[in-house]
């Protein structure tokens, strides 16, 4: 046995005080890693938003939210995608040239976006702002023409816009959908908010 008296009082009071210090530590650094993610209001003032892409169909569509708008992430099937150069002669502005809504470089195209297959656009009518219905089946079909291959159809005042956002001519929409500011984090992940790796 050791010379050596132990004196109980001393090491229950070290003991307690360093299970306090713990506890405290772990109480300050909870809020302080909280502050790391984007708070509501922050994503209302336009913090980027992440969206998962894994589990998105040919044909389907999801919405995120981003500064408070309702952001469309449409998965093209080929059908559509060959669809929407039939389309170009009866747009309003096919190459997205207008200015009101700027559109990024990389959606001046056909399909208007990154990849072909994905469409990422604003769900909100260039219009009044209402936010148009999905209207992805071909074929005539009330308020659509006969000849519709397929897209947007703004409830309010009868804007359509195919499945780029692109609006058709003389319709009172007088732009294109919104292209957000996006890239992908990989094949599942899309940022919205931001297109620039900081």
């Amino acid at each position: 046995m050791s010379d050596q008296q132990v004196d109980h009082g001393k090491r229950t009071w070290l003991i307690a005080t360093s299970c306090a210090g713990a506890v405290g530590g772990v109480a300050t650094a909870v809020p302080f890693v909280s502050t790391f993610t984007p708070s509501e209001r922050a994503k209302a003032a336009g913090a980027a938003v992440e969206a998962d892409i894994s589990g998105l169909k040919p044909g389907e569509k999801m919405t995120v939210e981003w500064r408070g708008k309702p952001v469309w992430i449409v998965r093209r099937t080929p059908e559509q995608l060959a669809a929407l150069n039939g389309t170009e002669g009866q747009l309003a502005d096919p190459n997205s040239d207008r200015k009101a809504y700027p559109t990024p470089d990389y959606a001046k195209n056909g399909h208007r976006s990154i990849k072909p297959e994905y469409f990422v656009g604003v769900g909100i009518c260039s219009h009044l702002g209402c936010s148009p219905s999905d209207k992805f089946q071909a074929g005539p079909q009330p308020s659509l023409p006969d000849d519709w291959h397929g897209g947007f159809l703004c409830p309010c005042h009868g804007s359509t816009f195919d499945l780029a956002g692109r609006v058709f001519k003389n319709k009172p929409a007088p732009d294109n959908l919104e292209v957000p500011p996006h890239m992908y984090l990989s094949d599942a992940k899309i940022l919205i908010g931001e297109d620039k790796k900081a």
